[in-house]
Parts: structure tokens; sequence; C-alpha cells
């Protein structure tokens, strides 16, 4: 029941981020990545769900953790920048992101209190 809930959260959050083609703003891509991601209509979903996910998990540790998680949020976005526009290497770095967030996210549930 409990998971029920928590992923019926993150799936509004979704629905409701989705809406927006990105996770920023496409009109105002600079980089040769930002283009790419609002290009590609499966890095785009990527970019929405892994920027969603970012921010629950953000809202929902202890602030040391949260201070961690920013710090490799800054880090895996200078790896993703590296990519370029190669949609291979972005689709990777958006998997590997999403799973490390994903984990975070399963150590929240498994602590509660929900």
């Amino acid at each position: 029941m409990k998971l029920v809930v928590l992923l019926s959260c993150i799936g509004f959050a979704l629905v409701a981020v989705n809406t927006q083609a990105a996770s920023f703003n496409c009109a105002r891509a600079n980089t040769t990545t930002e283009h790419a991601i609002c290009k590609h209509g499966r890095l785009n979903d990527a970019d929405v769900k892994m920027a969603t996910t970012y921010s629950i998990v953000k809202r929902l540790v202890p602030m040391g953790t949260r201070g961690l998680i920013q710090d490799e949020q800054f880090k895996w976005l200078a790896l993703r920048d590296q990519c370029l526009d190669n949609v291979s290497c972005l689709t990777d770095v958006y998997k590997m992101r999403q799973q490390k967030l994903d984990l975070y996210l399963e150590r929240v549930y498994k602590k509660g209190p929900f």
C-alpha cells in the first residue's frame, strides 16, 4: 500500500512536469547537449523523469545526504554534457543517473515513516 501511494505521487509529478519539453526551456537551449535532448523524444522523457526523481529525492533525504546528491548531480551534468549530441552516450548517462536516484528513493521508502 505504501509503495502504491509513493509511486502514485511520482506518477502525478511526472504528468505535471511532462507538460513541458525537457526539464528546462528548450527555447533557451544553449548547448549541443540541450539541443539533442530537446530534439529526441526518448532523451526528453529521460530528462523529465530524472529531473522529477531528483527533485523528489532531494526533498526526502536528510540534509547531509542532500548535499551529496546535489554534488553528484553537478558532476553528472558535466559528464552528460561531454556526450554532446551522441544519443547513445546520452541514453547511457541518463540510465546511470536514474538508477542512482532510484536507489536513493528506495532507501527513503525502506526507512519510512510512510
